[in-house]
């Protein structure tokens, strides 16, 4: 059979290199494309200085176009903002919210995208409302599915059932890997006890993480024993991230298009810390996905204190996991650190 599964990245996973001056946006782009990684993804606010709040940034659209064809790059997503908070004494009337979706259907479309992904705390009657319009341009709105949420929460079962209800093709689902973190992050840890969180209570919660007991009981028992600091912070960490099951993915396949490859740690032996990739991969070809599994480099974060990032090395390790298990030949640029 032969292999659908696309490889991409989005441009998230280099955020500290684009931001300090390292990389370019045409230098990331052709290492991704050199991995084979193909598919580009990006936040508009990240990689087009000036978006939205100063409408389209036309130099910036054109240079991007460039980069795209001479690089046999392929546009994949738009990851869009919706401000709905925006006005301090009341929330963004209903018809602001769907016109802001709209215009990014429109800079996604400049742009070459095929989906944006929206947030997971955009209400379904504002992307139901923006079906039509992003139907009419060929672009299909995917809701992001995140950590704490997943898709037995009552929030996505209501989106996935106004979807069905407006019987549009423009409605999905961008599955975040991070809901299926089985493993607490090494880095994560790691972090915290370097932030003064005691040793003894950073293993406590690790293993409370591992035994999946509730987060709440976890937190209380750390202030008892530990008391108020950084060991509360970590402790909090079990509130927003759990190990769902890859499988029930299953269910909505027919509206995933787009998958974001959240990780946090790829290890020297090639395989991610914390999350069961073998699995999620299993899982997707079961489902006949045919979508891009887009690197998700969230590392970063975690170890800017003590080391230089190096995103660029972390994807590259990803993306040589997703070529042995997805049965690929990688090209010589996933071989060479």
């Amino acid at each position: 059979m032969t292999q659908k599964i696309k490889r991409g990245v989005s441009l998230y996973s280099f955020q500290n290199e684009t931001y300090l001056g390292k990389m370019t946006l045409e230098e990331v782009i052709a290492h991704c494309c050199a991995m084979g990684a193909r598919g580009i993804e990006v936040v508009g606010e990240q990689t087009f200085h000036g978006w939205p709040e100063c409408g389209f940034p036309e130099a910036a659209i054109a240079d991007w176009q460039r980069i795209i064809h001479q690089h046999d790059a392929v546009p994949v997503c738009h990851d869009f903002m919706l401000d709905y908070k925006r006005y301090k004494d009341r929330p963004m009337p209903f018809n602001e919210q769907v016109q802001s979706v709209q215009r990014d259907i429109d800079f996604a479309a400049r742009l070459g995208m095929k989906f944006i992904r929206s947030l997971v705390s955009v209400a379904p009657e504002v992307l139901v409302a923006a079906a039509p319009y992003a139907e009419d341009k060929g672009i299909k709105i995917l809701l992001e599915v995140h950590a704490p949420l997943h898709f037995d929460h009552p929030w996505i079962v209501r989106h996935a059932e106004a979807y069905e209800k407006a019987n549009s093709q423009a409605l999905g689902f961008l599955p975040d890997m991070g809901m299926f973190l089985f493993r607490f992050p090494r880095v994560w840890k790691e972090r915290f006890i370097r932030n003064g969180c005691p040793q003894e209570a950073a293993d406590f919660i690790e293993k409370a993480y591992d035994e999946r007991i509730l987060s709440e009981y976890v937190i209380h028992d750390v202030m008892q024993k530990w008391g108020p600091g950084p060991q509360i912070a970590m402790a909090e960490t079990l509130r927003h991230n759990a190990a769902f099951e890859p499988k029930r993915m299953l269910d909505f396949m027919h509206r995933i298009h787009n998958i974001h490859a959240k990780f946090y740690e790829m290890t020297d032996d090639i395989r991610e810390w914390s999350i069961p990739y073998d699995e999620v991969i299993r899982v997707l070809k079961l489902g006949g996905y045919e979508g891009y599994l887009c690197s998700e480099y969230e590392g970063n974060r975690w170890v800017e204190d003590a080391e230089e990032v190096n995103s660029l090395e972390q994807v590259r390790r990803q993306q040589l996991m997703f070529c042995r298990l997805l049965d690929e030949t990688p090209p010589a640029a996933l071989l060479v650190k």
